[in-house]
């Protein structure tokens, strides 16, 4: 059975690969916990375990045409978030202030704008019930899905309107969904 899994981890990593949004979404449920928890026992801190997990997974989309399958793709992606913590830290020990403008040229081939199982469940929601639904969610996710879905916004703009790199609010807008959509779940 091991080896049933394994095939389908790799089958999903190539779609992946090749640009699939429901394989990106498949990989980010299945190793989201391991990311985060191990973020969490890094910096014993919720906010931080969750951005450094957002832009692991973020940084991880963007580069996995480099993810070499000798490996285990959770170890590539506890390497992802280690070094981007390690960043982190020495960011804040040096005071800096550094403005997001890197290179998001791939952040485009990410995610597509293919309405996901999420998405019909989010939309089928009477709206105040949804509004209840939503305020549920931490505040940088009520704000994701009020830009996107109440405000209709781009991705590009709500980037450029959050300061935050495309990837980064890609990665945001799925866990939110998925979020919103398992409280729903549980509501209904």
């Amino acid at each position: 059975m091991l080896d049933k899994s394994e095939n389908t981890l790799e089958a999903t990593i190539q779609r992946a690969k090749k640009g699939n949004q429901i394989a990106f979404s498949a990989l980010l449920d299945r190793f989201w916990n391991d990311v985060y928890g191990f973020q969490l026992k890094r910096t014993h801190n919720e906010n931080d375990a969750e951005d450094i997990s957002i832009q692991t997974f973020s940084k991880a989309f963007d580069k996995i045409h480099t993810f070499d399958e000798a490996y285990e793709f959770k170890t590539w992606l506890i390497a992802i978030s280690k070094n981007i913590h390690i960043d982190l830290v020495r960011k804040r020990k040096k005071d800096v202030l550094d403005t997001h403008g890197g290179n998001n040229e791939a952040a485009k081939k990410v995610l597509d704008d293919a309405p996901t199982v999420e998405d019909r469940l989010i939309t089928e929601q009477n709206l105040a019930t949804l509004l209840q639904y939503i305020k549920k969610l931490k505040p940088h996710y009520q704000e994701v899905i009020n830009l996107r879905y109440f405000q209709e916004l781009s991705y590009s703009a709500i980037a450029e309107q959050l300061d935050e790199p495309m990837n980064n609010i890609k990665v945001k807008l799925l866990r939110a969904k998925k979020l919103l959509a398992e409280v729903i779940k549980n509501r209904s």
